[in-house]
Order: C-alpha cells, then sequence, then structure tokens
C-alpha cells in the first residue's frame, strides 16, 4: 500500500495549523484556569483572615466583657466591705456616744435625786418650824409676861420673831 504523498503532506500541513490551534486554546483555558484558581485562593485566603479577625475581635470582646465582670465583682466586694467597716464603725461610735449619754443621764438622776431630797429636807424643816413655831412663842410669852404679882404692866413688847423663819 502505497500513500500518496502529497495526501500525506496536506495531512501533515493541517496537522500543523490546527495543533497549535489547539495548543493555545489549551494554553488559554490554562491560564484561565491558573487565574481562577489564583483568585479562588485569594478569596478564601481574605475570608479566612476576615473570619480569623472577627473570631480574635469577639474572642476580645469576650475578653472585655468578663474582665468587666470580674472588675464589677471586685467593685461590689470593695464596696461591701466598705460598707461593712462603715456600718461597724458607726456601729461602735453610736454605742459609745449611747455610753456616754447614759453616764451623763445617771450623773443627772443622781443630781435630780439630791436635789429632790434636798427639797423635801427644807419642806420637813419648815413644816417642823412651823408645828413649834406656836409652842415656841407660847413659851416665849409666857416667860416674857410681867406676873401681876410683880406689878408689873402687861405691855406688849416686841419679841423679835417676825414669824418662821425663811
Amino acid at each position: 500500500m502505497l500513500v500518496d504523498e502529497e495526501m500525506l503532506l496536506n495531512i501533515i500541513d493541517q496537522m500543523r495549523i490546527s495543533i497549535p490551534k489547539e495548543i493555545k486554546e489549551a494554553a488559554e483555558l490554562q491560564a484561565q484556569r491558573d487565574r481562577f484558581l489564583a483568585k479562588a485562593q485569594e478569596h478564601a485566603r481574605r475570608i479566612i483572615v476576615q473570619a480569623r479577625e472577627e473570631a480574635d475581635r469577639m474572642l476580645d470582646e469576650d475578653a472585655v466583657r468578663a474582665q468587666a465582670r470580674a472588675d464589677a465583682e471586685a467593685v461590689m466586694t470593695e464596696a461591701c466591705e466598705h460598707a461593712a467597716r462603715v456600718t461597724t464603725g458607726a456601729d461602735r461610735y453610736a454605742e459609745e456616744q449611747l455610753r456616754v449619754l447614759e453616764r451623763t443621764v445617771d450623773e443627772l438622776q443622781r443630781a435630780i435625786r439630791r436635789g429632790l431630797e434636798t427639797l423635801a429636807e427644807r419642806r420637813a424643816e419648815q413644816q417642823a418650824e412651823e408645828r413649834t413655831a406656836p409652842e415656841q412663842r407660847e413659851a416665849v410669852e409666857a416667860q416674857e409676861e410681867p406676873s401681876e404679882a410683880d406689878g408689873a404692866d402687861p405691855v406688849d413688847e416686841p419679841t423679835g420673831d417676825v414669824g418662821p423663819e425663811p
């Protein structure tokens, strides 16, 4: 079998013409695929970076919240302790002042009792003087009255007693 040489050369020429075209198309397809993969990889990288940044931000927010909670609890604990110290101090001060007041009231009560006792004694003395005053006046008058046997005129002379002594 013999092959027509001309026909074979035509086929080879067509192959030469068509193969570079197909190779060129394949190379273009491969370049498009590489560009598409690069874009996809860059997009994926950006998504990963954004996801990490968001996760970090959320962790930071959680850390900030946790720190805020811890700070708030510390402030509340300190405030409660301070309030307890202030209350204890106020109670001690109040107790001290009440004890001073109690001593003062006791002293005042003793002074009032002594004053009432003094007034009661004075009143008793006055009442005793008032009861004995008429008897003393009669006794003094009896001693001062001149007896008619002596021949003296009964004259009212002042005795010096004006009444009960104040």
